[in-house]
C-alpha cells in the first residue's frame, strides 16, 4: 500500500471513531525509548496524522481533559474494547472472527462497531454514546464482562483501561511487516445503560433478593471504590497547587498501587505514576519513584494470589494487599476538614455526618418542607384556627365528642383545646 492510502486509511479511521469528539486525542509511536506521544483536538488530527503514519502508530479510544493520558484526565468516554490476541493460541484472525460472527456477536456480545486487523490479531471496538469520567465503574464492569467472554480466543485482561492506545489502520506492525486495516459495521452508538440491561443485568439486583452478592457486583463496587479513591489523590493532589513536598513518596507510592488495581497493568501503573512525580512542583527523580513504590506493585500482585490472601486472612487481615482505612490515609497525607469537603471516599466520620445533615436538609427543601422556624409558625396558625373553630362550635352549644365528629379530631385533641379557651 502506498503512502498516500496509508495517510488517506489511517484518517478515515481516526474521523470515523472521532469526528465528533469533544477533548484531547493522543497519538503514539513506539520508539526504542518507550512511547512517544502528542495530545490533539479531533480538527487538527487528520493534519497531524501527515507526520505520523508509518511503524507502530496508536491512538487513544477516549478523550482526555488535559494533555495527559491518564485515567483521572478522562474526559469522554467513547467506545469499548478487546483486543485479541489469537496469535498467542495460533489462530488465524479470519477464523476467529468467523467464530465471533457465529457464536458471540448479537447473543453473547453486541456487534461491534469496527473491527481492527492490527497484524497479529484483531481488536474489537463498540461505539458508545459519550459519557463523562463518573461513569468509569459502570464502563469497567462492561469492559471486564466483554474480555471475560473472550479470554478462550485470546482476549488480553491487560489491555481494558480507559486510558489504552490501539493501532490505527494505514500504519504499519514492525514485528511482521503487516498493514494494520480496519473493518467498519455500522455506526450506532451504544447506551452503556442499554449494554448493561441486556448483557450484565446482575450488576442491578433486585433489592428483595438476599444473601452474597453476584461477583460481576463485588467487582464493580471494588473497582469503584479504587477509582474513586485515585481521584481523591489527585484531586489533594490539585488542592495543594501540585505542592506536596514532605508527601511525595506516600502519594506516589498509593498511586502506584490504587492504579494497579484500576489498571489491571503494571507497566502502566507505573508510567502513570512517573508522570504524575514530574507534574510535582519539585519531582523526585524518577529511580527514587520506582525503588519507593516498588512494594505497590507486588502488594497488588499478591491480592490475586491464593496463597497469599490465606495468610493474610490467617493474620485477621480482610485479604492480601493494602486494606487501609480513611483514618489511616488522612493521618499520612495529613489532609484538612477543609480538604475532606472536596474529597468523595476519603473523609472521616465527622465530614460524613456533615454530608448527611445537608443531604437531609437539601431533601426536606425538595419536598416542601419549610425552615424550623417557618414550621413552628404554621403550627400555631393551625391551632389558633383550631381554636376559633371550637369556640365557635361550643357557642352553639355543640358538645366536645360532637365537635371532635365536625373537626375529625380525637376527643382528647378536642379536650386540649377546650383548656387551652378557657386560658385565653
Amino acid at each position: 500500500m502506498e503512502n498516500i492510502d496509508c495517510l488517506k486509511e489511517a484518517q478515515y479511521h481516526a474521523w470515523f471513531h472521532h469526528h465528533d469528539a469533544d477533548g484531547w486525542i493522543t497519538i503514539a509511536k513506539k520508539t526504542k525509548n518507550g512511547f512517544r506521544q502528542y495530545h490533539y483536538h479531533p480538527t487538527e488530527l487528520a493534519h497531524k496524522l501527515t507526520k505520523w503514519i508509518g511503524e507502530d502508530v496508536y491512538f487513544s479510544q477516549n478523550t482526555f481533559y488535559k494533555p495527559f493520558r491518564r485515567l483521572e484526565n478522562i474526559r469522554q468516554l467513547r467506545a469499548l474494547y478487546v483486543d485479541i490476541d489469537s496469535h498467542l493460541f495460533n489462530f488465524e484472525p479470519d477464523w476467529v472472527l468467523g467464530k465471533l460472527d457465529l457464536e458471540f456477536f448479537k447473543t453473547v456480545l453486541p456487534e461491534p462497531n469496527l473491527i481492527i486487523f492490527s497484524g497479529r490479531g484483531i481488536v474489537l471496538i463498540w461505539f458508545i454514546e459519550p459519557v463523562p469520567h463518573q461513569a468509569l465503574p459502570l464502563w469497567q464492569s462492561i469492559q471486564n464482562y466483554f474480555v471475560e467472554q473472550l479470554k478462550e480466543l485470546g482476549g488480553d485482561t491487560k489491555a481494558i483501561d480507559a486510558a489504552r492506545v490501539f493501532r490505527i489502520a494505514g500504519s504499519v506492525n514492525s514485528k511482521n511487516g503487516e498493514v494494520v486495516s480496519a473493518q467498519y459495521r455500522h455506526d450506532y452508538r451504544y447506551r452503556l445503560r442499554d449494554i448493561q440491561q441486556e448483557y450484565l443485568p446482575e450488576l442491578t439486583p433486585s433489592p428483595k433478593k438476599k444473601g452474597r452478592k453476584p461477583k460481576i457486583l463485588q467487582l464493580h463496587n471494588i473497582y469503584r471504590l479504587h477509582h474513586s479513591r485515585l481521584q481523591d489523590l489527585i484531586k489533594l493532589v490539585e488542592l495543594r497547587n501540585y505542592d506536596v513536598q514532605g508527601y511525595r513518596e506516600l502519594i506516589c507510592f498509593l498511586y502506584r498501587y490504587w492504579s494497579c488495581c484500576v489498571l489491571q497493568d503494571t507497566a502502566e501503573a507505573l508510567r502513570h505514576t512517573l508522570e504524575l512525580n514530574q507534574e510535582f512542583v519539585k519531582p523526585l527523580p524518577e529511580n527514587e519513584v520506582v525503588r519507593a513504590t516498588r512494594s505497590a506493585e507486588k502488594a497488588w500482585e499478591a491480592k490475586s494470589d491464593k496463597k497469599a490472601n490465606e495468610i493474610a486472612r490467617s493474620k485477621g487481615y480482610p485479604g492480601a494487599g493494602y486494606n487501609l482505612r480513611n483514618s489511616k490515609i488522612i493521618d499520612w497525607l495529613g489532609i484538612t476538614r477543609e480538604e475532606q469537603e472536596h474529597l468523595a471516599t476519603i473523609i472521616d466520620g465527622v465530614e460524613k455526618r456533615r454530608r448527611n445533615t445537608e443531604y437531609q436538609r437539601t431533601k426536606r427543601r425538595k419536598h416542601g418542607i419549610q425552615k424550623r422556624e417557618d414550621y413552628i409558625k404554621q403550627q400555631h396558625d393551625k391551632t389558633d384556627d383550631k381554636l376559633f373553630k371550637v369556640k365557635e362550635l361550643l357557642e352553639q352549644g355543640l358538645k366536645q365528642n360532637e365537635i371532635a365528629q365536625i373537626l375529625e379530631l380525637s376527643k382528647g385533641r378536642i379536650s386540649q383545646l377546650v383548656k387551652e379557651l378557657k386560658k385565653v
